[in-house]
């Protein structure tokens, strides 16, 4: 079977000291994977890896079935794969509009040609206007990002990170920050924006893992403890001992 995204025995040291412990894992085209584990499990390390800032000590990733190994990030991205980061990455002094543009003129061929004007470039606007509708941002076209509320700067965000067509799209936690209403309006527009794409998130509120996830895999020290349904992995009692906690635990942190 072809996967969107593989990952055969990945390990990653700093020094003598081993973060990603022969991680295995294997996601089908579509699928939406929320990754979860305790503080210092290795999650943003091994997002890392897979979009190549960090090379690994040993092991292989493919995307596509095409394998990463000595490949830069940009380069993985023009190959299909598109990621967010914690912190929001966004050129704060550009309007919504021109953020959208600027992450889309690459996957519409138009590379490094300086002499062409923006506003001509019909295919670009047409499409950062789409864009825009789709992220909910079309009555903030002309703000700046730096004007924003912080929930509308993480949908511009996603709607950068989407602009360029990958296919296998890397959310670091999404939602951190948020409120209860602003986390559930942006699930909403995480499926919407993603629907036909593949997906990994990390994510430390239960209740956005459980509502958005098609399977879910526990990092715990550097390695893969379960890979499965969101119920499956809920009645794990290794998954329970070494993370989630008690059912009642689970209910409480919103897990449903």
């Amino acid at each position: 079977m072809s996967y969107a995204l593989e990952l055969k025995d990945l390990r990653k040291n700093f020094g003598q000291t081993e973060i990603i412990r022969g991680v295995n894992l294997a996601v089908k085209a579509g699928e939406r994977v929320a990754i979860i584990g305790p503080n210092g499990a290795g999650k943003s390390t091994l997002f890392n890896l897979i979009s190549g800032r960090f090379a690994p000590t040993s092991g292989d990733v493919f995307l596509n079935g095409t394998q990463l190994k000595g490949k830069k990030p940009f380069e993985i991205n023009r190959m299909g794969l598109s990621r967010s980061f914690q912190i929001t990455n966004i050129f704060p002094k550009l309007s919504v509009f021109e953020n959208l543009r600027c992450g889309l003129l690459w996957s519409l061929g138009y590379k490094y040609t300086f002499f062409k004007f923006l506003a001509d470039l019909d295919d670009a606007n047409a499409r950062t206007d789409e864009l825009m509708e789709m992220i909910k941002l079309d009555n903030k076209r002309d703000v700046l990002a730096v004007n924003l509320t912080y929930a509308e700067q993480r949908a511009l965000e996603i709607g950068i990170t989407i602009a360029g067509g990958a296919n296998v799209i890397l959310l670091d936690e999404p939602t951190a920050g948020m409120s209860k209403s602003e986390t559930t309006r942006f699930i909403r527009l995480i499926k919407e924006v993603t629907v036909g794409k593949t997906l990994l998130t990390v994510e430390h509120d239960m209740g956005v893992v459980f509502g958005l996830a098609d399977k879910i895999a526990v990092l715990v020290y550097g390695e893969v403890i379960a890979f499965d349904t969101p119920e499956a992995v809920r009645s794990n009692a290794l998954v329970q001992e070494a993370y989630l906690g008690s059912p009642d635990q689970q209910d409480q942190a919103g897990g449903h």
